[in-house]
């Protein structure tokens, strides 16, 4: 049987049950295998844009006796799959800009999809901006923390227009992981308080100084700190 990181486990633990499985940048299809052993999804299509990482898949999944349920695919994001092929698409370990740009090239086979599993590195807030967007609701989110670093995570499904305007909290750190008071959360905007409260200090004493860019940063920064302690207020007994 297949480990997982503590990161992939939990995108794993996302998955709600269905037929096949996109993985998309695969890598070394680890999650693939792990996804079928667990009886989560029938069959998995692992995509990658190298061969190299491929390569490897192949190797992995042969070796763990699944060359029949996993199709190992050279694919530019969605490009390799057909809409409706695949009933969820995973996207892990890559850039917010760059899983939208993914989503928005393949938008009609993300929309043929039931369920996207998402874990952006960056720009969080620009990810789930894009699922509103496009009538997605988040249904489930969680966040890990692993070797030194955050990681935000979520279940989208398609949904309904939503023409509320938007949250810059909850695009933000996430409606569920605020509101059920995630203690990975919780960590994550305490360290943040006090790494910018820091540079807020350097920037005040450059200020000083008559500095019009650290001005402009020290009121950036201010902004920046008003809501991380708006959302650590969702802590408070």
């Amino acid at each position: 049987m297949i480990r997982l990181s503590a990161r992939m486990e939990a995108v794993a633990a996302l998955c709600e049950k269905g037929s096949c499985g996109a993985d998309v940048g695969c890598d070394h299809a680890y999650v693939s295998i792990y996804l079928l052993q667990h009886d989560v999804f029938e069959r998995m299509l692992a995509m990658d844009l190298r061969e190299g990482p491929l390569k490897a898949a192949r190797e992995n999944i042969e070796r763990e006796g699944l060359k029949e349920k996993i199709e190992c695919r050279l694919s530019d994001g969605l490009s390799a799959m057909e809409a409706g092929e695949a009933d969820s698409v995973i996207c892990a370990g890559m850039g917010g800009e760059l899983m939208v740009r993914i989503l928005t090239d393949g938008i009609e086979k993300m929309k043929a999809a039931k369920q996207l599993i998402l874990q952006p590195q960056s720009e969080v807030a620009g990810v789930r901006r894009f699922l509103k967007r496009n009538a997605y609701a988040i249904t489930a989110e969680d966040m890990v923390f692993e070797d030194g670093k955050y990681y935000p995570m979520f279940r989208a499904v398609p949904a309904g227009e939503d023409k509320t305007e938007d949250d810059m909290l909850y695009l933000e750190y996430g409606r569920q992981t605020l509101e059920g008071r995630h203690p990975v959360l919780k960590r994550f905007l305490e360290h943040r308080i006090t790494t910018e409260t820091s540079v807020r200090e350097q920037l005040e004493a450059a200020a000083k100084d008559g500095s019009e860019k650290a001005l402009k940063r020290l009121e950036e920064k201010d902004a920046e700190l008003k809501m991380l302690t708006e959302a650590l207020s969702y802590y408070k007994p």
